[in-house]
C-alpha cells in the first residue's frame, strides 16, 4: 500500500463523534465527516481527476526528452549578453504549483533537482553568480523566479532553499554588499541589478548599438523616440544612428529605477514568509511607499527614477519613457504586472488594501482613454494572442485601451488585460475594485462566458470566463474549462514526441512552447484563485488543501475539489471522493499561506439511509439536513469516505492572520 493509500487517521475533533485520544478538543482542529453519497459522479470531478492523471505522465516525457540527469536542460550553445537565463527556469514555471496542488509525490523531488541543474548551468554560462540574475531587468527576474517561490512554499521545511530565499532577498536591503538599494533616494540604482549589485547600461547587445535588424523587436517601435534624427525604425538601418540609439539607451534607460524593479518586493516578501523578520518588511514597505509618493505627487504612475532619486530626469522631466516602461516595450503590461507584484506584496505585511492604490493607479490610467468599436486588424503589438485569446477574427470590433504613451500621446491599444483587474479584486475584496472589474465586462464587447481553447507563455488568460462562473453565470465553465485543459496536455505532448530529441541552441523560448504542464484551471476550480501573476508573483490561494495520510501538500488521491464561489465574508466549496475502497482525509487550509481564519463552516449532510437494501434496483435517496459549527482556526479537517462529498460555506475572515510560509501536518494514525 503506498503512502497516499488508506490509513486511518485521528487527531482532530470529530463533529458528532467522540474523539478517539486524549488530546484536549480546543487543541484539535475541527473535523468534518462527508456523509452525503456522491451518487453518479460530476463531471467535473472525473475530469479533474484525468487531468492530475495525464500531468503526470506529461511532465515526466518532457523531463527525459529536455533534460540531463543533473536536472539542467540540453543546451550546448553560449549566451554572450546578459538576456536569456529567465527562459531556462520558465521551462519549469508551473511544476512546484502542480506538486502543490496535489501532483505526484516524486514531483518535487524532481523540481528541486531541475532548479539546482538549471542554476548550476546559467552559473557556466556567465549568467548567474552565487545562485542568482548577476543583473537584469525585474520584469524577467520576476518570471525566472516563480520557480523558486514555488518551491518554497511547496517546501517550507527544506533548509537549503530557505538559505537561498535569505540570501536573495539580502542582496535588495539598506547595507548590502551589493549595493543595489540606495536608502537616501530609497531607489534602485539600475534597472539592472542582481547578485553583481547595480550593472550599468543594458549589456551588449544593445549599449554598442541598436540596429533595425531586430526583428523580434520592431512591433514594440523605438526604445526611445526623443533622438534627434531617429524618427522611424527603419532611420535604425543608418549605422551611425544604431550607434547612436544604443548610447542613448545604455546612458539613459540603462541607469536609475524602473517601476518594473517593484517586482524585487516579492523575492523580499517570500523571504519574511519563513520567519518574519522586520528587516525584510520595512524594505519592502519603505520602496513601495516610495513609489506610491511618486506616484501621487506626478498624479499618474511614473515608470522612471533618476539617480539622483527624480522623476524624469533622464527623459525631459517626462515619467513615462523608462525602461520597460510606459513606452517601450510592453506599456501597462509591465507596469501593471510591478505595481500589483508591489501592492500585493505591501498587503501581505499589513492591511490587505492599504497599497492597493499603487496598482490602481496606473489601471485606471489607461481606462481613462479607453476606446469602442475598435477594428480586430488595429495595430497593436500583441494583436495575434489577444485575437485567439477572445476568439476574434477578421470584420470584428473591440473596446479597446491603450497600453503606451510616448510623446505623441497614448497608442498601442488593446483590449484590457483582464487578469490584471482581477488580481486587483481579488486580493483585496473592496467594492470599489469590484465596480472596476465590472465596467471592464460590460465595456469589453466580447462574451465572457466563452472558453476558447489556447495556452500562452504566462499559462493564463481565461479570468473572464471564470469570473463569469463564480458569479452563477457560467454554470458549465469547470467542464468546458478541464476538457479544454486536458486538450493542451495532449497537444503539448504531441509536440513532443513528433519532433527530435535535441533542441535548437538558438531557440531559448523552445522548452515553454512544448511545456505540458497546465495549472490554470486547477488553480482557479480547486484553489479559488486567478494564476499567478507570471512577472513575479507569489502562489496565492483562497483556500488550499493537504494530504493527511500522505502527510503533504495537494489534493489526495480521487479527491476532486472545486471552488464555487467567493467573495469578501466567505467561500464555497465542494470536495468528492471519487474512490469507491478509500477513505481520504485532508486539510483545508484558508489562504495560500494560512492568511485566512474561519469563524464558521456550513455543510449538507445526509446518507443516513445509504446504502440501502440489496434489493432495491434504484440508487438510495434520502434527506439531506444543514449543519453549522464553530471553526476559529484558519484550517479544518475533513474525511471523506469512499463515494462521499460535502458542500461547505465558510465564513472568514479573511487576512486576518499573518502570511506564513505553512508545512503540511505530520500523518496521524489510529492508536491500537
Amino acid at each position: 500500500m503506498s503512502a497516499r493509500d488508506d490509513i486511518p487517521t485521528t487527531g482532530a475533533r470529530s463533529l458528532g463523534t467522540s474523539p478517539s485520544d486524549s488530546t484536549p478538543p480546543e487543541t484539535r482542529p475541527v473535523e468534518i465527516t462527508a456523509t452525503v453519497p456522491t451518487g453518479p459522479p460530476p463531471a467535473w470531478a472525473v475530469l479533474q481527476r484525468h487531468l492530475f492523471d495525464e500531468l503526470d505522465g506529461a511532465w515526466r516525457l518532457f523531463s527525459d526528452r529536455y533534460t540531463e540527469p543533473d536536472g539542467r536542460l540540453r543546451f550546448s550553445g553560449t549566451i554572450p549578453d546578459r538576456d536569456g537565463a529567465d527562459d531556462f527556469y520558465e521551462a519549469f514555471f508551473n511544476w512546484p504549483a502542480l506538486y502543490r496542488l496535489g501532483g505526484a509525490d516524486d514531483l518535487l523531488p524532481a523540481v528541486k533537482r531541475h532548479w539546482e541543474g538549471v542554476t548550476a548551468q546559467l552559473t557556466e554560462l556567465g549568467l548567474y553568480r552565487n545562485e542568482f540574475e548577476r543583473g537584469y531587468d525585474w520584469f524577467h527576474q520576476g518570471e525566472a523566479l516563480l520557480m523558486f517561490y514555488g518551491i518554497c512554499a511547496a517546501d517550507p521545511t527544506d533548509q537549503r532553499f530557505r538559505e537561498r530565499a535569505r540570501r536573495f532577498a539580502e542582496q535588495y536591503l539598506p547595507g548590502s554588499t551589493t549595493g543595489n538599494y540606495d536608502p537616501a533616494t530609497r531607489t534602485l540604482r539600475s534597472p539592472h541589478n542582481g547578485s553583481d549589485g547595480p550593472r550599468p547600461g543594458l549589456g551588449p547587445q544593445w549599449d554598442d548599438r541598436f540596429g533595425h535588424e531586430q526583428r523580434g523587436m520592431r512591433p514594440y517601435g523605438l526604445p526611445l523616440r526623443d533622438v534627434p534624427g531617429i524618427t522611424s525604425w527603419q532611420d535604425l538601418a543608418d549605422e551611425d544612428n544604431a550607434v547612436r540609439m544604443g548610447h542613448a539607451m545604455r546612458d539613459r534607460l540603462g541607469r536609475g529605477d524602473t517601476a518594473v524593479d517593484l517586482a524585487a518586493t516579492a523575492l523580499v516578501v517570500n523571504a519574511w514568509l519563513y520567519d518574519h523578520d522586520p528587516r525584510l518588511a520595512d524594505w519592502v514597505l519603505e520602496y513601495v511607499d516610495a513609489w506610491r509618493e511618486r506616484a501621487a505627487a506626478a498624479g499618474v504612475m511614473p515608470d522612471n527614477v533618476g539617480p539622483s532619486g527624480k522623476v524624469g530626469e533622464d527623459h525631459g522631466g517626462r515619467w513615462y519613457g523608462g525602461h520597460y516602461g510606459w513606452t517601450w516595450p510592453h506599456g501597462v503590461h509591465s507596469i501593471g504586472a510591478a505595481t500589483l507584484v508591489g501592492a500585493i506584496s505591501a498587503g501581505m505585511l499589513g492591511r490587505a488594501d492599504a497599497r492597493l492604490d499603487l496598482a490602481r493607479r496606473p489601471l485606471d490610467q489607461v481606462w481613462e482613454q479607453r476606446r469602442t468599436a475598435m477594428p480586430y486588424d488595429t495595430g497593436a503589438t500583441r494583436r495575434p494572442g489577444w485575437a485567439h485569446a477572445l476568439g476574434l477574427g477578421e470584420g470584428r470590433t473591440v473596446n479597446a485601451l491603450p497600453t503606451r504613451v510616448g510623446p505623441e500621446g497614448w497608442f498601442d491599444h488593446q483590449p484590457a488585460q483582464v487578469a490584471y483587474w482581477t488580481w486587483l479584486w481579488w486580493f483585496g475584496m473592496c467594492d470599489e475594485d469590484r465596480a472596476r472589474l465590472e465596467r471592464v465586462r460590460e465595456h469589453s464587447g466580447y462574451d465572457w462566458r466563452e472558453v476558447h481553447a489556447f495556452r500562452d507563455k504566462e499559462e493564463a488568460g481565461h479570468e473572464a470566463p471564470w469570473l463569469a462562473y463564480l458569479d452563477g453565470d457560467n454554470p458549465d465553465y469547470p467542464e468546458r474549462a478541464l476538457r479544454m485543459a486536458l486538450a493542451q496536455v495532449a497537444h503539448r505532448t504531441a509536440l513532443m514526441t513528433a519532433e527530435a530529441t535535441d533542441t535548437d541552441d538558438l531557440d531559448l523560448h523552445k522548452w515553454q512552447r512544448v511545456n505540458p504542464v497546465v495549472t490554470e484551471v486547477l488553480t482557479q476550480l480547486t484553489t479559488g484563485a486567478p494564476q499567478t501573476l507570471y512577472n513575479g508573483g507569489l502562489p496565492l490561494a483562497r483556500v488550499r488543501y493537504d494530504d493527511l495520510d500522505a502527510a503533504r501538500p495537494g489534493l489526495p488521491r480521487d479527491v476532486a475539489a472545486l471552488v464555487e464561489h467567493l467573495d469578501a465574508v466567505g467561500t464555497t466549496v465542494q470536495l468528492v471522493n471519487l474512490s469507491a475502497v478509500h477513505t481520504r482525509r485532508l486539510r483545508l487550509l484558508a489562504g495560500g499561506f494560512g492568511e485566512h481564519l474561519i469563524t464558521e463552516a456550513h455543510w449538507t449532510g445526509g446518507g443516513e439511509h445509504c446504502p440501502g437494501d440489496s434489493h432495491d434496483h434504484h440508487l438510495p435517496a434520502g434527506p439531506e439536513t444543514e449543519h453549522s459549527a464553530p471553526v476559529d482556526d484558519n484550517g479544518l479537517h475533513i474525511v471523506l469516505p469512499p463515494g462521499r462529498r460535502i458542500r461547505l460555506r465558510l465564513d472568514m475572515r479573511l487576512n486576518a492572520r499573518p502570511f506564513a510560509h505553512h508545512t503540511s501536518p505530520t500523518t496521524f494514525r489510529r492508536t491500537r
